[in-house]
């Protein structure tokens, strides 16, 4: 039976981290505590600076809508993950797999742009702390959302579409825990040469852009701070712009190693594991990082919680 697509192919099998039946339990107990962690966390920050309107300033609006991101962005991999360390086959639909790479698309690239607009945001507040009012008014702040939402869209239409127009014959078998670009490519029995020059194109315009503008971002940030007299400014400086360095190293650095590296360079397992990171654990260490090293933060979730004690 045929997909819309003439694929000869209905159903992908998933071959997931590992194949040692050991190892399926205690790997479905860490994701899921990891899993659990993810939604706490990134629920609590949204609920957090959703109710309190001293935390509704461009800094905190981003900083929600990277709740949002990873919240959204962990749940597209990870209960299928979860169901599948249970299941003896892994199988997802071709539909499924379609739907499933659509969607990691659009929260993945979202979240490069959002990372690239949190950068503009410090640099702004560090560099121009007059301008700040005027420089990150709400409608700037709207626009760049829209902005990192509507590049997001585009690169999630542009690979899945391309994807949908290949041909899978009998090679169903995806060395992978979810359905990456990558993976999905090696099964098609019909030229990749669009999808790999879409790949180049597109990738290299989603990783090159934001990467220039953090660096840039940064580079002016560390010769404004270079320039402050006092220790106690630059200490101040440094940590309001820590948080969102580690954020970014962690995302940036992890996917980079996946998709900057030639397919022969490195095994797929290795891929995996660099997948991991930046699909599953960074979602989970954004609110950690952004909390634990805020104090504004931590100074309003004490309130908050004083406050349903009485």
């Amino acid at each position: 039976m045929s997909t819309g697509n003439d694929s000869f192919v209905t159903e992908f099998i998933l071959m997931g981290l590992t194949e040692n039946p050991d190892l399926q339990h205690p790997l479905f107990f860490l994701f899921l505590v990891i899993y659990m962690f993810t939604m706490m966390g990134n629920l609590g920050l949204i609920t957090l600076i959703g109710l309190n309107s001293h935390l509704h300033t461009p800094m905190y609006f981003f900083l929600f809508n990277l709740a949002f991101i990873d919240l959204s962005y962990s749940s597209v991999f990870t209960p299928k993950m979860l169901l599948n360390f249970l299941s003896k086959k892994n199988i997802i639909s071709y539909q499924g797999c379609m739907t499933q790479l659509l969607f990691f698309c659009f929260f993945a690239v979202s979240e490069c742009y959002l990372l690239s607009a949190m950068a503009y945001d410090h640099y702004v507040a560090i560099c121009n702390p007059l301008l700040y009012n005027i420089a990150m008014s709400p409608k700037v702040c709207s626009t760049l959302m829209f902005g990192s939402y509507l590049m997001a869209f585009s690169t999630a239409m542009a690979h899945t579409g391309c994807m949908l127009r290949l041909t899978f014959c009998d090679a169903s078998t995806i060395n992978h825990f979810f359905c990456d670009i990558l993976p999905v490519l090696q099964l098609s029995c019909t030229s990749t040469y669009v999808n790999e020059l879409v790949l180049f194109i597109v990738g290299g315009i989603n990783i090159i852009v934001p990467s220039l503008t953090i660096f840039i971002s940064y580079g002016f940030i560390l010769s404004s701070i270079l320039h402050i007299n006092s220790t106690e400014g630059r200490s101040k400086a440094f940590s309001t712009c820590s948080s969102h360095i580690i954020a970014v190293s962690l995302f940036f650095g992890s996917a980079s190693f996946m998709y900057l590296q030639p397919s022969s360079a490195g095994s797929m397992d290795e891929g995996k594991i660099s997948s991991v990171f930046y699909t599953i654990v960074v979602p989970m260490m954004n609110p950690l990082i952004y909390s634990l090293r805020n104090k504004d933060v931590k100074l309003t979730l004490r309130k908050t919680l004083n406050r349903r004690n009485l």
